[in-house]
Formats: structure tokens, sequence, C-alpha cells
């Protein structure tokens, strides 16, 4: 048919208003809304036929029962269902009434058109409504992972929306021993504090086994800073709770769920960590992260330097340690899954490269060592040999019990490329002159 037939073909269905009648021709034409392009169709129909032009009340029509008249009522309903809350992109979604997909379909049928021509309601009410709440809060759509997400539900009337977390990068260093990376609960009461009727004894009652947390230290401040929920720490891996995290620091990334603040200044956040964790952790290098970089974060394929004060059970010479360490250099290392975390580790063999090794006594029975090792080697049993289930060892290779004092984490870094890429990263208000 010709499109002035077409859309006479249409008009006999009954009352079908301009935004109706364009969104079948959605796929012909461009640079128009549906509303505009219907009502240009039915001039040029009525033209065509020598016929008066006879406009449709949107509220009288038959398919949209007047929603394709509302986009303005429910763009200012999203918008103000977010007024506190600060946000840079959206999305719009619509749960579209059956009844209206139904007659959708009818008219279609009815008229002889595919049933999938045009487009259909939903996808112009995300659209439209999406154009609007754009203008009202000068914010911009982005269709992969948006600040904000609404569902409107037209059938019930209702506005849903959703504040995806926010996030924030850094590095940590743990300046104090015996703090672990995140809280750590009693697993005598399951973080209760409580056992029966009386306090557990385990924890004197506090739920956790640490008073102190890296997690504790960081989430709370960026969370009263963001206006959040809730704040979830993620790390890249986590070092022994007796072991201090030094020099460069250990990635992570703080995720706020629900912020209603996000334009944060970094440089102000990492001060106001700092001066809460009282010298316990400092932080650096803050910025505002994307979602992806949480995923990045927790797969960092990172290797690590460790600087390890070891004690043996006999003495040992200057050449000894050398020769020793250099066997470890470059070494294929095979470790069965240590004592002291086997209650909560598969038992299995792991294979890991120690790709340097070096150090120099204090006396005969003290080291300073320090080793470079891929991401999962075990340093304390590299250094002790745990009794048969790391080979090759420090100690086996020396022949004489070796046992570490101290550990520190000193490098945390990907093996493979850059890890701090500029797209897992947002523009911070220092970037463009914004921030307070």
């Amino acid at each position: 048919m010709e499109i002035p037939e077409d859309v006479r073909a249409l008009a006999d269905a009954g009352p079908v208003c301009d935004a109706c009648l364009g969104r079948v021709f959605a796929d012909r034409s461009h640079g128009l809304t549906n509303a505009e392009r219907g009502r240009s169709l039915r001039i040029a129909a009525a033209l065509d036929a020598d016929e008066p032009f006879e406009p449709v009340d949107v509220e009288a029509c038959w398919v949209c029962e007047g929603e394709s008249g509302r986009f303005d009522e429910w763009a200012e309903r999203a918008a103000a269902a977010v007024e506190d809350v600060e946000f840079d992109t959206y999305q719009v979604g619509t749960r579209a009434p059956p009844l209206i997909e139904e007659n959708e379909l009818l008219l279609r049928e009815g008229a002889g058109f595919p049933e999938d021509a045009g487009e259909p309601f939903k996808s112009e009410c995300n659209r439209e409504v999406g154009k609007r709440v754009g203008r009202l809060t000068g914010t911009r759509v982005d269709f992969s992972r948006p600040d904000v997400q609404f569902l409107l539900d037209v059938e019930r009337g209702t506005v849903e929306a959703t504040v995806n977390s926010a996030f924030v990068y850094g590095r940590y260093r743990k300046l104090e021993r015996d703090i672990p990376q995140t809280e750590w609960p009693c697993r005598e009461c399951d973080g209760s504090g409580r056992r029966g009727r009386r306090s557990c004894d385990h924890c004197g009652g506090t739920g956790y086994l640490y008073d102190e947390s890296v997690e504790g230290l960081t989430a709370p401040v960026v969370l009263d800073v963001m206006d959040g929920t809730e704040a979830l720490f993620h790390g890249a891996g986590r070092e022994d709770v007796d072991a201090r995290m030094l020099e460069t620091g250990r990635p992570f990334v703080i995720e706020v769920k629900e912020p209603r603040r996000r334009s944060v200044d970094a440089e102000r956040l990492e001060a106001d960590i700092n001066a809460f964790a009282e010298g316990k952790v400092e932080v650096e290098g803050l910025r505002l992260a994307t979602y992806e970089m949480v995923e990045r974060v927790k797969e960092l394929d990172a290797s690590k330097t460790y600087r390890a004060e070891v004690e043996f059970g006999d003495d040992v010479t200057p050449e000894t340690l050398a020769e020793a360490l250099s066997e470890l250099r470059d070494a294929t290392v095979e470790q069965y899954t240590p004592r002291r975390v086997d209650h909560r580790r598969a038992n299995l063999t792991r294979t890991r490269t120690a790709y340097d090794a070096s150090g120099e006594l204090v006396d005969p029975r003290h080291a300073t060592v320090e080793i470079h090792g891929a991401g999962g080697l075990y340093i304390k049993e590299l250094v002790s040999g745990d009794d048969g289930r790391t080979e090759p060892s420090l100690a086996g290779l020396l022949g004489v019990r070796a046992t570490v004092t101290a550990l520190d984490v000193v490098a945390v870094e990907g093996e493979d490329e850059p890890f701090e890429r500029e797209e897992f990263f947002r523009e911070s208000p220092d970037d463009d002159g914004t921030s307070p």
C-alpha cells in the first residue's frame, strides 16, 4: 500500500492518536517524534483524499488510552524521585501495560501491518521521557552503567528509581601489624558477640576477632562523605593479618551503595581518611572509579614483593645464604596448602614462581630477605618449607630451620599490563574546576 492508504487503514480502526499512528511508521523516517510523524502523515493522507484534516485527541486514543500524552508528567515524577540525589547519567525503562501491547498488536494486524512494524509504545516512552528527564535534571543518558535507572510502571502508575553504586579507587598502606584487611567476625559466636545467654569469651563480646581493620578505618569515611546506605571494601588480594603493607600500597575499591553524592573531592577525602585512621592505615591516589574497576581489582593477577625478617635454627654464613637465595631466583615452587590455612583453603598443590630473591645477614642467626613472587605464593612457607609441603624452600636449601618473624609487603603490581588505565576512572570535581 502507499503511505496515505496505510494511514487511512490505520485510522479506520478507530480513534488513534498521532503518536500511536506515527509509531507504526517509526522505521520509515527519522528526525521527528512519533506524534509529529503521525500528525504529518494524517495531514498528507487528508490532502491526498481531498478530505478535511481531522485531529484526534490523545485522550480518546483506544490504543494507548492517553498515555502518549503523559510523557511530561512521567518525566517530572522521575526527576522528583531523585531531587536529593546527585548524578550525571541515567537510563529510563518502561513496563507497558499488557492492554496497550495487545492494542498495538490489534492495530497493526487489523490494518495488515507486520506485528513488529515501527516500534512499541515502551520504546517511545523510554526515549521521550528520557529526553525530558535529561532536560529537567541537566544529566545525560547512559545505556551501559548509569548512575540512576528509572522504571516506569505505566499500569500501576509508579516510578521506581534505582541509584547505582559509586566507586572510589586507591591504594592503602597498613602501617601496623595485627590489623586484618576486612572485618573478621568471631567464628565461635558467628559475629553475634554472645554464646547462649553469656557474652562470647573468645571475642570479648564484640563479635569480632580484631577491633580494627583496613575496611573499618577507611570505608566509613567514604560512606559518610558520599551519603550512601552501605560501603563494601574490595581489595586486590590481602596480606596476612600480622604483615604490614608498605611502600607502593595495595589497590582497593570502596563501593558505596545508593550514594546521594558523587562529585566528591578525592584529595580532601584522602586527607579525611588518613586523619581518621590515625597513622594505622594510609591511603593515596584516591580517584572516582567505574563499576568495571571492582572486577579489575578483585581479579588482578598481581606479583608481590615481600621483605621478611628471618630467624635460623643454626648459624648461617653470608656465602651459604647468598647461594640459597640464588637457587630461589626464577624457581618454580610447588606448595601444598599450608597448615596455617588448611582450615579455609582447599587441600591441593599450587605451582608458583619466585622471580627474585635477595638478602643479607644481620648476624649468623638472623637475616633480612626480599622476595618477588607471583600472586598466590606463600612467602612464610617458602622460607620455612612447612615440613616439606613447600619445595624448594630457603630452609631446605640451607639445611637449617628458618622462620619468618616479621613480614612486610612492599609492592603489589599487575603482571601483564598497566593496571590503572584511564578508562576505569571517572572525572572528579578537580578535573573540571568545580571542586568547592
